[in-house]
């Protein structure tokens, strides 16, 4: 496979540990990535919690993160979204109200508002130029956990935001890929693309063969238990969709047809709102009262 990432600092010899929480609700996996060296950690893909029916926002997820980092005695330098996510909220800023953090993105965040913007009819108001965040990564950016080097890798194509972030051994890849079993995330939302997520998850496949892959989702197909590590090895010879060899041609056709039956997600509308903000919830009313729009016929 051609190298395409020689151009990144990669070093496999540095080993960050790495600790999973699990939300059942949405299938995600959210992290905390430690510099094994000091109590310096990043989260990853945190979870704010809802009950859309009863428009009902709680944090059972994120104090769950935070009693982690308190009982570790853990400094949070980073809260890491690997895209704007489609189906769940992030918890990224109640999270930093209570551990702090900066939150940091990919910078083509700003597509993303812009699209969304127009979608969700936002005023003026709504700033589209990725100032709800602290930091927004340009392919190759690198960034400190600590003593830990890490580095972030475009890899549009589920949406054109989405980031891979590497650090040592470990790659947190969002939706670019699911485990081996799962084959790749949908690239039919607005910005999304199947030709380019093929170009980005051979990106992600041409890192070193034992670096571990850490995914944003897994629902656990055919019945087996729920799984969110594995390797670019394991990816490259068993992936669904695009291991094996598996074409371009072949995986855009396959993507295409797939995603035209694919419903959309049950929490896009209140998740694409929030997460377009940073984890921010809408601006209250003049009650002090805060509400989601549905925009009819518009996705």
């Amino acid at each position: 496979m051609r190298d395409m990432t020689q151009s990144y600092p990669v070093d496999t010899s540095v080993k960050p540990d790495v600790k999973a929480f699990f939300d059942p609700a949405t299938n995600t996996i959210s992290y905390v990535v430690k510099d094994p060296n000091s109590q310096s950690c990043a989260i990853v893909d945190s979870v704010m919690d809802i009950d859309y029916a009863a428009g009902r926002i709680t944090y059972d997820n994120a104090d769950e993160i935070i009693a982690y980092v308190e009982e570790q005695g853990l400094k949070v330098e980073w809260l890491i979204e690997t895209h704007v996510h489609a189906d769940h909220l992030s918890a990224a800023p109640y999270i930093q109200s209570k551990v702090g953090g900066k939150i940091g993105i990919g910078e083509n965040i700003v597509v993303v508002q812009d699209v969304f913007g127009k979608v969700f009819n936002e005023g003026t108001e709504f700033q589209r130029d990725g100032s709800q965040f602290d930091r927004l990564f340009k392919d190759g950016d690198t960034y400190q956990i600590g003593g830990l080097t890490v580095f972030a890798m475009h890899t549009p194509g589920h949406t054109p935001a989405c980031m891979t972030h590497v650090v040592g051994d470990a790659a947190f890849v969002g939706d670019t890929l699911f485990m081996p079993d799962g084959g790749s995330a949908r690239a039919d939302f607005p910005g999304g693309d199947a030709g380019v997520l093929y170009d980005s998850i051979q990106k992600v496949l041409s890192l070193p063969d034992e670096m571990r892959l850490f995914m944003c989702h897994d629902y656990g197909p055919n019945g087996r238990d729920i799984e969110w590590e594995t390797s670019v090895a394991a990816e490259k010879e068993h992936n669904i969709h695009v291991g094996g060899g598996k074409t371009k041609e072949d995986f855009v056709k396959f993507r295409t047809e797939r995603d035209a039956q694919l419903d959309m997600p049950k929490l896009i509308i209140p998740s694409l709102q929030v997460n377009m903000r940073a984890g921010q919830m809408p601006p209250k009313d003049e009650q002090g009262d805060v509400f989601f729009k549905v925009p009819v016929n518009k996705l």
